[in-house]
């Protein structure tokens, strides 16, 4: 916890102060703390083995796909069941590594882990990003948002703004229903879980009226959460929708 902090300090700091800090606290690997050249990186044993989603992709939801570009490159689940949203793309396939790091930003306070894994996302993004868009997290439950105390995905969201330039806005969308959790529920239960539980928020809704949103949230499953949440966009007026998430659960429609 304390390497954390100290990162998190690091990410602010003046060059000159950085290097002072570096004589006593030599930077460390993000995974397993191995010694490092810089802040925020990764050894080289923990870069080969954190699966980074590189190559051929399903251009609506970033599963990576083999072979060459056929001009259609969707994946049989995209394919199979039509999202409502345009194109969408993710970082890291939710395994390994990028799964423990994924939860030690979730539930373990890792908040150090925000600024590489931001910038993990402005380069999986950078085939989607346009200007005039607009960024905007996937939201948590006030109450849920109680109990973790920040929502990790609003967290991405604005660094990666940040990075692109173009307009964030972390409250645009709203959980009004406390849904139970998506774990070890079928495809069809987490659609109908969080059906109608996304909406814009009303004083937002002028902000979307024919913007490009991208939303931005940590790990795609089912893809049921972009659904309803794009849905919500749409149905506020938004212009066109696209998708990015930090870790994609290959195969699971």
């Amino acid at each position: 916890m304390m390497g954390a902090k100290i990162k998190a300090l690091r990410a602010g700091m003046p060059a000159a102060m950085t290097r002072a800090l570096h004589l006593v606290f030599p930077p460390r690997c993000i995974a397993c703390s191995e010694a490092v050249g810089d802040d925020f990186g990764l050894c080289g044993p923990c870069w080969r083995e954190t699966p980074f989603l590189t190559g051929l992709c399903c251009d609506q939801c970033g599963a990576p796909l083999p072979g060459e570009g056929t001009g259609d490159d969707r994946c049989d689940d995209c394919l199979t069941l039509p999202r409502p949203w345009g194109r969408g793309r993710a970082a890291l396939a939710y395994d390994g590594t990028a799964r423990r790091l994924v939860l030690a930003l979730k539930h373990g306070d890792r908040l150090d882990l925000v600024p590489p894994m931001a910038g993990w996302l402005h380069r999986a993004a950078g085939p989607i990003l346009e200007p005039g868009m607009l960024i905007a997290p996937i939201p948590l439950h006030r109450l849920r948002l109680l109990k973790r105390r920040y929502n990790q995905s609003a967290l991405l969201s604005a660094k990666l703004a940040t990075r692109a330039g173009v307009d964030h806005c972390p409250d645009l969308l709203q959980r009004i229903r406390a849904t139970p959790s998506q774990d070890h529920r079928s495809r069809a239960e987490r659609f109908a879980n969080l059906d109608g539980s996304i909406r814009v928020a009303p004083r937002r809704t002028d902000l979307v009226q024919g913007r490009h949103v991208l939303l931005v949230d940590d790990v795609m499953t089912s893809c049921a959460t972009f659904t309803a949440a794009t849905r919500a966009c749409l149905a506020a007026g938004a212009a066109n929708v696209s998708v990015l998430s930090l870790a994609r659960v290959a195969k699971d429609a």
